[in-house]
């Protein structure tokens, strides 16, 4: 069975206020809907993953998914519904996982169930027992309400492609808040699975409150440390931190020899517990003869992504007698961090000399090292 995962984040977050769109908003140091995507995207059963944004989000959404494969960007409508879709007209396969992108943490468990309950109904999605004493109001507490056969209903709600889409032909009311609504009107069953308190929908100040420190409690700091040599060899221009750098001499070396990023690499794959560049990159091997370092970079947070890690910040010092550094740093910061998912401020580029000494300072090749600090869960 293919699966797409269909992320919803047109919303504008009214009720939260501060001009911001929840879903473009920074929890751990990440936005919100980046959370939502990397959490269905690193699921097994997902073959692909689509993202509807409101009309005017596509730049803020391009930045929030920086390095994450999820296609073009759709454009969604002025309803929910209406963004749904759009985005069911640009899918493609067997069963489509609608999700909210205010509901930023999946755990793989809940998608699991999903798309097991698919093999014998049409759709599903994850539902909370409802615990807390029920009661309509007015000026005043009025009628409790029985809460026996009620649950809170929760997203991701996983679906046949074909049939959603059918029902969603057939569908003549107002604008429906859920897919199971439309599913079931369609004479369709809908199956319903345990969710989970995760899942549980941004959409007041107190809810991020909360969403923090749930993830401070899941998540342990890490530091890894990454050092790089390459020598100089032939003419330039250079590599360094992913800029091409105007230099009478090159840098020797398998790949394109960008020092900064190799060991920015190391860096991150050392905080993850997850070896070296070596190993993921040998030099042994043709393929990478004279690769573009931001390959090795990408493939290190990608990794670090699927485990759910939170890079916080990336400190690398370039050690040389030349060339300078200073008239780059803007914009080998700028690269760094769009590769890393990361705003500049998170990523410190220095350069250092050491004085005429060593190999460095005869002027036979540059060094770097970098320190990576993360989160990650245990």
């Amino acid at each position: 069975m293919t699966t797409t995962a269909l992320i919803v984040a047109a919303g504008k977050g009214e009720r939260l206020g501060g001009g911001v769109p929840k879903q473009f908003r920074l929890l751990g140091g990440k936005p919100v809907l980046r959370w939502a995507v990397e959490s269905l995207i690193r699921h097994p059963g997902v073959r692909t993953a689509r993202v509807v944004v409101g009309q005017g989000q596509q730049e803020r959404a391009t930045a929030a998914l920086a390095g994450l494969d999820v296609g073009p960007l759709i454009e969604g409508g002025v309803e929910r519904a209406d963004s749904v879709r759009a985005g069911l007209a640009a899918v493609e396969g067997d069963a489509v996982l609608v999700h909210d992108a205010a509901r930023p943490f999946c755990p793989e468990a809940v998608v699991d169930r999903l798309l097991a309950s698919l093999e014998f109904f049409e759709g599903a999605a994850p539902v909370i027992p409802v615990g807390d004493t029920l009661a309509r109001i007015g000026e005043t507490l009025a009628d409790p309400v029985d809460r026996d056969g009620l649950a809170r209903v929760q997203t991701p709600q996983a679906f046949r492609l074909r049939a959603l889409k059918s029902a969603y032909e057939l569908w003549r009311g107002p604008s429906p808040t859920d897919e199971t609504t439309v599913l079931r009107a369609a004479g369709m069953k809908v199956a319903a699975v345990e969710g989970d308190p995760a899942l549980d929908k941004l959409t007041l100040p107190a809810d991020f409150d909360r969403a923090e420190q749930w993830l401070a409690g899941r998540l342990i700091p890490r530091t890894g440390m990454g050092f790089d040599v390459h020598a100089f060899g032939g003419i330039g221009p250079i590599m360094l931190g992913g800029v091409e750098i105007p230099h009478e001499r090159g840098l020797s070396g398998h790949s394109d020899a960008d020092v900064i990023l190799h060991a920015i690499t190391d860096a991150l794959l050392g905080a993850a517990g997850l070896g070296d560049i070596g190993e993921h990159f040998p030099p042994s091997d043709e393929q990478w003869r004279g690769a573009n370092s931001t390959l090795f970079l990408t493939h290190a947070v990608r990794l670090l992504s699927d485990r759910g890690a939170i890079i916080d910040h990336i400190d690398c010092t370039l050690i040389a007698e030349a060339p300078k550094v200073g008239p780059h740093r803007d914009s080998m910061r700028a690269r760094i961090a769009g590769i890393a998912g990361l705003r500049v401020e998170q990523v410190s580029v220095k350069a250092t000399t050491t004085e005429g000494l060593g190999f460095t300072g005869r002027r036979e090749g540059v060094a770097a090292q970098a320190v990576a600090s993360i989160r990650m869960g245990f």
